[in-house]
């Protein structure tokens, strides 16, 4: 066999070759020949994919969280200062870098929305694009304040990054009121150095109850309107009778949800197992709506489901991904009435470990519609009437079966992020009236790990089937973003182990040493964001987070499209009837993938943008007042502030931050004072004041006053602070002393 070249030479000749970088160039290049050779060489680069050094893309290798030479690339708007921005138009990452644009003489004019091929050169802040050629245009769209003028109008952008408004000409502002909430878009080039458009939609009040999550249901594009044929389609349908299904309506299955749950689609039992051979173990019943019974394959609700990819969730309302007749009524496993269900039944031991499963289709009926609070309360020996008949055989052997769970949780370790969920509470009007941390019972934890089993019976259960389906997919963290956050632990004080085969145990003895330290949130959260974002896929590569190598969404067919899927792939898989994967279905298992993960992240970036606003509405109130907090991230503009009251973040303008100059190291995430050599980092400890907050866009600004407890100089320009330098200050200890490292997240 041809001597093959190491791992290290191979990443590294893609670096330098990346418009030759196939498998045959590389082959090539390391004059790599004859069947077995070639083979040996296939499986060094995919440990190298798996170890996310290089990443493969249209056939060609590239370095990993790189961008191709010549890449298509989508415009932005242009800054403050003037300076063309780009994006690449296909990016599977969580952080698409930004390309600034080099013009030069002779290039066409360039406008947001325009796709461009460009070519690409690796800077040390990023990256450089310059234009080959002009592809087209995307048609613009903006979501903003309308201010009507005898000449039409102008519209004033919500979005935190625009700087512009919009120029709205006579006749095409649809009657918008002055002061109304609207959505345009761009119908030509720009005149008076403001983009024209035309109004095409009125939302009403942008300061009414509604309108919080109205922006960012408009702003992010999620559908909340369904077709006349999908209602209709779902107001024929009934419920499901027995049939052939397995009478499940003699189990005490029960459901246990947040107080305000809108959905309830998982129902659970536990019982001793009557085995001798099994001492001290459980036979868990884990009961899921049976919504493929309802949502077939190729019908409308089909349709409209998959292209929705989930329910999204706001404070004072949810999207759904199923009209209401289903998601809330025929779909729900509400109290005392008969409802179709996928179930499991999950045999463990006296250590929690899984050691048999069953699957069947059946008719169930839940005992008792519960919350998470009182169950807690009443283990806890406050016990509700209602509750009373419930104990001995539902609530204990619940709570004894979740003893043994965590015992082969401790063995497998996943990793324990300790991360408070914000809980916004609303009055009837929609107003703010308090923000909290929601609290964390033994009862959410029982009801996550019964979740976590089913959806790994179920993946186990069709790998065994050998059937196609969707796994949740969550590989580990890159080598770059590991050594990001050694970096930060080596600087807070602690360790993380190197040279190792990182496994989640070696991050949980990290967040062990780190808590109830300073450092515990600032840990928690560089934790997470080293991490990669999980996904759906018809491959499985296992999901790190979990420490589980086979994983599929199953117990959430209500709001999840996967779940639907997977569902369809046990029923065909077991012959229970016509409405199961069709082939259809599997033909496009990688499409579907792809869209319902990118409508999950939409989801997420309109829940986060939701309850951005509704903290500067809750905040706006209190503008002058101070507050501490700590650094959450550092950029040439600035620092970002993690409030510790709310949770709230803020951005303190690099001109709020002190009287000196500020070097920005990208690397490192870090601004140096060029007079004081203060050195401010992720982590550290301040106390803010609030300068603005602006609920239409979720922007808070603060100013620093003190960091690490030291009073801040006054800001350029502005009187007080300190009278003179009076010398170089003392780095701030644990993040600011050791010049705590937090790499660029790519």
């Amino acid at each position: 066999m041809d001597q093959l070249p190491s791992k290290d030479q191979i990443r590294q000749w893609i670096t330098d070759n990346p418009t030759l970088a196939s498998k045959r160039d590389i082959a090539k290049a390391f004059g790599i020949k004859g069947g077995p050779a070639r083979i040996e060489l296939k499986r060094l680069l995919k440990e190298l994919e798996q170890e996310g050094g290089i990443e493969k893309r249209k056939r060609r290798f590239h370095e990993a969280g790189a961008l191709p030479p010549v890449s298509i690339l989508r415009v932005l708007a242009p800054d403050a200062s003037g300076d063309l921005w780009a994006l690449p138009n296909e990016w599977t990452g969580e952080d698409a870098p930004r390309i600034q644009l080099v013009p030069k003489k002779g290039d066409p004019a360039l406008g947001a929305g325009d796709r461009i091929l460009a070519r690409l050169d690796k800077t040390e802040d990023g990256y450089q694009g310059r234009l080959i050629r002009k592809l087209g245009t995307s048609a613009i769209h903006v979501l903003g304040v309308f201010r009507a003028s005898h000449e039409g109008g102008r519209i004033l952008p919500i979005d935190k990054g625009a700087d512009k408004e919009w120029r709205v000409p006579a006749g095409l502002t649809l009657e918008a009121e002055d002061g109304e909430l609207v959505e345009a878009e761009q119908t030509g080039p720009k005149r008076m150095g403001l983009p024209t458009a035309r109004i095409v939609a009125r939302l009403g009040d942008p300061s009414g109850p509604k309108a919080v999550s109205l922006i960012a249901i408009h702003q992010h594009g999620i559908p909340d309107q369904f077709p006349e044929a999908v209602l209709a389609e779902a107001d024929r349908a009934e419920p499901a009778p027995l049939g052939e299904r397995e009478d499940l309506r003699h189990l005490d299955l029960v459901t246990i949800d947040p107080v305000d749950a809108r959905d309830r689609d998982d129902a659970v039992l536990a019982l001793p197992d009557t085995d001798p051979g099994n001492p001290g173990g459980f036979i868990l019943w884990v009961a899921i709506a049976d919504v493929a019974h309802y949502v077939t394959p190729g019908s409308a609700l089909d349709r409209e489901a998959r292209r929705r990819g989930n329910s999204t969730y706001f404070p004072d309302r949810v999207v759904p991904m199923l009209p209401d007749v289903l998601s809330g009524d025929l779909c729900s496993l509400h109290e005392g009435v008969d409802r179709a269900c996928m179930a499991v039944a999950i045999r463990i031991d006296a250590r929690g470990n899984k050691i048999g499963h069953r699957f069947t289709r059946g008719l169930m009926r839940s005992r008792g519609s519960l919350h998470y609070g009182q169950v807690q309360a009443a283990i806890d020996g406050a016990v509700e009437p209602k509750l009373e008949p419930l104990m001995d055989p539902v609530i204990r052997p619940l709570y004894a079966a979740y003893a043994a769970l965590k015992q082969a949780r401790a063995v497998r370790q996943p990793l324990d992020l300790e991360l408070p969920e914000r809980k916004i509470i609303l009055s009837d009007e929609g107003k703010v009236l308090s923000v909290a941390f929601r609290e964390r019972f033994d009862a959410h934890k029982l009801i996550e790990e019964a979740m976590v089993l089913a959806n790994v019976c179920a993946a186990e259960e069709l790998v065994r089937l050998k059937r196609p389906l969707l796994f949740r997919v969550h590989e580990e963290p890159s080598p770059e973003r590991l050594e990001a956050l050694r970096e930060v632990a080596e600087a807070s004080g602690f360790t993380l182990a190197k040279g190792q085969v990182l496994k989640t145990e070696h991050l949980n003895r990290l967040l062990a040493q780190a808590q109830g330290s300073d450092q515990d949130e600032l840990i928690n959260i560089t934790t997470l964001r080293s991490m990669t974002q999980a996904y759906y896929s018809p491959q499985n590569f296992g999901h790190f987070g979990l420490a589980l190598r086979n994983y599929a969404h199953f117990t959430s067919p209500i709001r999840r499209y996967s779940d639907l899927i997977v569902h369809r792939a046990l029923i065909a898989g077991h012959g229970w009837g016509p409405d199961g994967l069709s082939l259809w279905d599997i033909e496009n298992l990688d499409d579907t993938a792809k869209q319902i993960s990118d409508s999950e992240r939409r989801s997420m970036a309109a829940e986060r943008d939701t309850i951005d606003r509704y903290l500067a509405s809750y905040l706006s109130d209190r503008v002058g007042q101070t507050f501490t907090g700590r650094v959450s991230g550092v950029q040439k503009f600035g620092l970002f502030v993690k409030l510790d009251e709310t949770g709230a973040d803020g951005l303190v303008p690099i001109r709020e931050v002190g009287r000196e100059f500020y070097y920005y190291d990208a690397d490192h995430q870090t601004l140096t004072g060029a007079d004081t050599g203060m050195v401010i980092g992720a982590g550290a400890r301040v106390t803010v004041r609030l300068a603005e907050a602006i609920p239409v866009t979720g922007g808070l600004t603060l100013e620093l006053l003190e960091i690490e407890g030291g009073a801040m100089p006054g800001p350029r320009g502005k009187p007080g602070g300190f009278k003179g330098r009076g010398g170089p200050r003392k780095p701030a200890r644990a993040a600011i002393a050791k010049r705590k490292v937090v790499r660029k997240r790519r």
